[in-house]
């Protein structure tokens, strides 16, 4: 796990100086180093600086890469994704396509309550083999940290088989992966007239079970109209708290209820989607620290209204780019793609969407301290990419020009 790179032509360290996130102007200081190495000693990053530069000792037991021609990045940072699932729903993308609206679609038993079906129906092998195939194809297109969310199962035994299955995905795979109990992602079909007692029996069993067996990093709930309350979202998540589970959420998506407000006042890593956030929210964020996570390829995909992004990142917010990778509203875990989105549709700079795919999105996750920037210290995920410079990597889109892929410190044969 040493390794010496060479002539890279342009390596975009993304560096913050310690900080633990990049907001407003920042997010355009991309840290570029032209005609750089990156010495990387037991899977960490050792030095970086100009090939000119470099006089430092190297171990006797060294691979050499060179790079010339390349450019280099952080692996990016994949914070918000339902990866783990079973079954597919291309019907229900005609339906929408032939102008059928969610709401038509999941009265005729389609939306979320349909994969939880198939989910409920699906062994825990049956679900990582699906998802091994997801993971695999993030890490050659340039992901290599993932945050997945149980959310299909809905009750206690299938919710548990989501997020077994999601603990054992990151024992096996290359990926890094952060595991999310979202519990709270619908109101299962059982429960529709009793919400509150499923939101009793998350609080009382579910949650403390996963925490005594440290299967969580983090704890989300969808709160919005028609799935919880604010106060029901409340109550989840002062229990997650309770237990030392950070937090995150599903905000202001679908209708303005308050939900990021209330990410704000109970101090959750992030809060995500975004769309209907209003300037009392945006505020909140900001004197919170709380990563604004926007979800570019949904609005894309179900043909909705994007995030404020601009907003959020004049208001000072750190902000995050994701792909929320699921079978309903965006069946596509390609981060290229979703900056390409960012950039055309909410009108960020290619160097804010890279800041936002990389070190914010591992702010996101609470890692910002590992991965998430090209910085001495920091574990070596790196991606090498044949492209004239970093903006290529956005500007000529739906192409993967990853050539090399380093995953803490790991030369990946891809």
């Amino acid at each position: 796990m040493n390794l010496l790179i060479k002539n890279i032509k342009q390596l975009v360290t993304v560096s913050a100086a310690g900080k633990r996130f990049k907001a407003g102007p920042e997010m355009n200081d991309l840290g570029i180093v032209e005609n750089a190495t990156v010495l990387i000693e037991n899977g960490r990053i050792s030095w970086t600086g100009r090939t000119s530069d470099f006089e430092q000792t190297v171990p006797d037991s060294i691979d050499t890469l060179d790079a010339e021609g390349l450019v280099a990045l952080p692996g990016f940072v994949d914070s918000h994704t339902h990866a783990l699932f079973a079954g597919t729903r291309e019907n229900e993308f005609a339906l929408r396509s032939a102008g059928k609206s969610y709401a038509e679609i999941a009265s005729a038993g389609g939306g979320i309550l349909s994969t939880v079906a198939a989910v409920r129906a699906a062994t825990k092998k049956e679900l990582k083999k699906n998802a091994r195939k997801h993971l695999d194809g993030m890490l050659r297109s340039g992901t290599t940290t993932v945050e997945i969310k149980s959310g299909y199962g809905l009750n206690e035994p299938d919710e548990i088989k989501m997020m077994d299955a999601i603990n054992e995905l990151a024992d096996e795979q290359l990926i890094g992966i952060a595991a999310t109990f979202l519990g709270a992602h619908a109101v299962p079909p059982e429960y529709t007239e009793n919400t509150g007692e499923y939101v009793q029996l998350i609080c009382s069993r579910i949650l403390p079970y996963l925490a005594r067996r440290k299967a969580l990093q983090f704890c989300d709930v969808f709160c919005d109209n028609g799935f919880f309350s604010v106060d029901q979202a409340r109550t989840i998540l002062e229990a997650a708290r309770t237990l030392g589970i950070s937090i995150k959420m599903h905000a202001d998506q679908l209708s303005q209820i308050g939900a990021s407000v209330l990410a704000a006042e109970l101090g959750a890593v992030s809060a995500d989607h975004l769309e209907k956030i209003d300037d009392a929210g945006i505020a909140a964020l900001q004197r919170a620290g709380t990563i604004a996570t926007v979800l570019p390829g949904v609005s894309f995909f179900l043909n909705e209204e994007y995030s404020p992004a601009r907003k959020i990142i004049g208001a000072g917010v750190p902000l995050a780019i994701a792909s929320d990778f699921n079978p309903g509203s965006n069946m596509s875990f390609s981060m290229p793609l979703m900056m390409t989105i960012a950039c055309t549709q909410m009108r960020l700079t290619p160097e804010e969407a890279i800041t936002a795919a990389t070190l914010n999105g591992a702010a996101a996750l609470n890692m910002s301290g590992q991965t998430g920037s090209i910085d001495p210290g920091k574990q070596a995920d790196i991606i090498f990419y044949d492209v004239p410079n970093y903006r290529s990597i956005v500007y000529h889109y739906g192409t993967n020009f990853a050539a090399h892929i380093v995953k803490h410190g790991t030369l990946l044969d891809y």
